[in-house]
């Protein structure tokens, strides 16, 4: 049970159903951790040390974030290296960019208004909906994301379905001939589009079609989990063997540090360098609760400075 995937999030993320379609992919068992929409997120602060970002992937005493570095983790455990954004063409990744970029941050503020907000209203209700906006704000203070809204931002969303048009004119799917990750990473802005405004994708025919597959493939094999047993699971598990660091690590292996995104939620987690690699950084919490846990950072989006 402590070689289980365990992912923690909200049915409502868009990361989150990017990652859990990489689960349906895979036919995957994994099981799921809910977490509350907006901090403090009590079954998965204390794993992480505050990380403000969701999902967060689990396996044993190694923690997981950013969806990046889970689809890298995810490609190696089940054996699917298309799951591996390192793994996509020129062309796949810079619609990747576009998708997770500047589309992202658009896809809310494309939704008319009105239909926004009742939108919000009918997911949270009017304290809810409230309490939701000022969390999102404070999520992007002090960020260096700009989300457009209205016009811009439809003409922003608008783009990306140009784009993804035209490649799949020639495509099945955006990284070719077979599912990847870049369907997922490309699919989830236009999945947060459609699920604020509550009406079916308005795109061209390749672009429907494909997202209409897309939503087909499922989330594998999903099992609820409580808090409790996925802190047992922690508690009970050593984290794995530490991968190999490069000779030119930014602070010694060993010094108290801390790690935040670069662009938003840059809510800051701290331990001991455990191991900075090519492309992720890894800090070691030694907590009372669960005894020595590893949470794993992509290297890309994230700045490591001394604690």
């Amino acid at each position: 049970m402590n070689d289980s995937l365990i992912l923690h999030h909200y049915d409502g993320s868009p990361y989150g159903e990017k990652i859990r379609l990489m689960f349906g992919l895979t036919g995957a068992k994994w099981s799921s951790v809910l977490c509350p929409v907006q901090p403090p997120r009590p079954s998965l602060d204390p794993l992480t040390g505050g990380y403000r970002r969701i999902p967060v992937a689990q396996v044993g005493a190694d923690i997981f974030c950013d969806t990046a570095l889970i689809a890298r983790e995810l490609a190696t455990r089940l054996s699917c290296p298309a799951l591996d954004p390192a793994q996509v063409d020129a062309d796949a990744a810079a619609l990747m960019a576009q998708a997770q970029g500047k589309a992202f941050f658009a896809a809310i503020g494309a939704v008319p208004t009105p239909r926004l907000l009742t939108t919000m209203l009918l997911k949270f209700g009017p304290i809810g909906a409230v309490r939701f906006v000022k969390d999102r704000i404070s999520l992007l203070k002090g960020s260096t994301v700009r989300a457009p809204q209205g016009e811009k931002a439809r003409a922003v969303l608008n783009a990306l379905l140009d784009e993804l048009e035209t490649r799949l004119e020639t495509h099945e799917w955006i990284g070719g001939d077979a599912v990847s990750v870049a369907d997922f990473a490309c699919f989830h802005p236009l999945w947060l589009y459609v699920s604020c405004n509550r009406r079916p994708l308005e795109a061209g025919p390749q672009v429907e079609a494909w997202y209409q597959r897309v939503s087909e493939i499922g989330h594998g094999e999903r099992e609820e989990l409580t808090q409790d047993k996925a802190f047992a699971i922690a508690k009970e598990a050593e984290p794995r063997t530490l991968p190999e660091s490069v000779s030119d690590t930014p602070a010694a292996i060993g010094a108290k540090v801390e790690v935040a995104p670069s662009d938003y939620g840059k809510v800051p987690v701290a331990g001991t360098l455990a191991a900075f690699t090519e492309d992720r950084i890894v800090i070691a919490r030694d907590t009372r609760e669960f005894g020595l846990l590893h949470v794993y950072f992509p290297r890309a989006g994230y700045a490591l400075t001394a604690a």
